[in-house]
């Protein structure tokens, strides 16, 4: 079984990024920070944990207000490097741990948190500033894979230090249940105090930031009594982000042991590097069949179900590049594209040959069984000219009039294609 070694709480202040970019680590102002980091790395190097998972805050980089969560897991194999305005920084992608994070996405939705999931996002400094402090990089890339939560903390309402705290012991149920033999760490980001808009920019309270680590180690629920106005008034509105060390903390034993704590305020942000052993205790007996269990009931039984494929987060992470080339059907420019030379747009999209295989049968079924979601199979009949009846009497290995025969209105034929796509439907046959 999984197994929780700890927890590191650190900033995530862009300030680190920089001084590691800079290779300042002998200049007088940038050294603290590599110090205080240091113990942090080294236990990283001596634990050698199978996976990270990283809470953080994305800065309106990869994540903006068209659609904005408050708690938004990744779920897939890679994580690149935003570009925040000024270029991405000289860092290597991220791989992501598929398989324990569609684990823990499964879990915390059993346990009725309502999360979203991502892929196909970069991480702003919000993960890289502290993780290229925590870990060696270069050509060879990462030491260790992470699962990142994207915690929404910039537009109001935002979650509580409690739904954080719970989100916590969710979290810890997840991971535990995880049926592979691996040791995990988790890394809590963002803070300490500081606030970097309005008249109020430029605000530190350090007699909060040092009462805020003793209480996060020795009474931490105690932390979940205090409101986000709070948060604010005693450590800045942006300093409030530490709402999200609490994720970390529930998921840990009730004692800690701190290896480590260091405080460093240069500027504008109060930077922490702290290191939390866990130190939990074995139960009598296995719970984590138990919890499996209770995160499956949901979809219990639904294999037996004849015909019946599941959109899961694993086909989601597996089909994901082929769902994505079919949901551009939306684009004009993608659809003509596709009808001009299907080949050098399969080739464009790197799919590969068993996905370009089902796309030119038109093999619907198949699509399906691969992962594809239905809604995409709409989107390429529309653009083909085939009906979405076509396509229900294709997956059922029947032809059209046999399927509309079972149909209340057999003559009823319809597809999501407007405009000038309408032009292009041809209802003659199936294709």
């Amino acid at each position: 079984m999984a197994r929780i070694i700890g927890g590191i709480a650190c900033s995530h202040t862009p300030t680190i990024g920089f001084a590691v970019d800079g290779n300042k680590r002998d200049d007088p102002v940038w050294a603290p920070i590599f110090e205080g980091f240091e113990p942090a790395r080294r236990w990283l190097r001596e634990k050698k944990p199978d996976a990270l998972f990283m809470i953080f805050n994305d800065h309106v980089t990869s994540f903006f207000f068209d659609h904005y969560s408050a708690f938004a897991l990744g779920i897939g194999t890679e994580y690149g490097v935003a570009d925040e305005g000024g270029g991405e920084r000289d860092l290597p992608a991220v791989k992501g741990h598929a398989a324990l994070a569609q684990h823990i996405g499964a879990s915390l939705v059993a346990d009725e948190f309502d999360m979203a999931f991502f892929q196909d996002k970069r991480l702003d400094h919000g993960g890289l500033s502290p993780l290229s402090m925590l870990c060696d990089h270069g050509a060879g890339g990462w030491p260790v894979p992470i699962v990142p939560l994207a915690v929404g903390v910039l537009q109001f309402p935002i979650p509580s230090a409690l739904r954080c705290w719970k989100l916590g012991k969710a979290l810890r149920r997840a991971i535990e249940s995880y049926p592979e033999d691996m040791d995990v760490a988790i890394v809590a980001t963002g803070g300490l105090s500081h606030q970097v808009h309005g008249a109020r920019a430029g605000f530190n309270n350090t007699g909060w930031d040092h009462a805020f680590l003793e209480l996060f180690e020795k009474d931490p629920e105690a932390l979940t009594r205090l409101t986000v106005a709070d948060y604010a008034e005693l450590g800045g509105v942006e300093g409030a982000e530490v709402i999200m060390w609490l994720i970390m903390r529930g998921a840990l034993s009730a004692n800690v042991r701190v290896l480590h704590q260091s405080y460093y305020l240069p500027s504008m942000t109060g930077i922490v590097a702290a290191v939390y052993e866990n130190m939990d205790q074995p139960l009598p007996r296995d719970t984590a069949a138990e919890h499996r269990a209770h995160m499956g009931r949901q979809l219990a039984g639904v294999e037996a179900i004849p015909g019946t494929h599941p959109f899961t987060l694993a086909a989601s992470v597996k089909a994901y590049r082929l769902n994505k080339f079919l949901h551009r059907m939306i684009d004009p420019g993608h659809r003509r594209r596709f009808l001009e030379s299907p080949e050098e747009a399969f080739a464009a999209w790197e799919l590969s040959e068993e996905e370009r295989d089902l796309v030119r049968r038109r093999d619907w079924d198949g699509l399906i069984r691969y992962g594809v979601i239905f809604f995409m199979l709409e989107k390429l009949g529309a653009v083909v000219g085939v009906s979405n009846l076509h396509i229900y009497a294709a997956m059922r290995g029947e032809t059209l009039e046999q399927f509309q025969a079972t149909r209340n209105a057999p003559n009823a034929l319809y597809s999501v294609a407007g405009g000038e796509g309408r032009k292009n439907l041809d209802w003659g046959k199936p294709k």
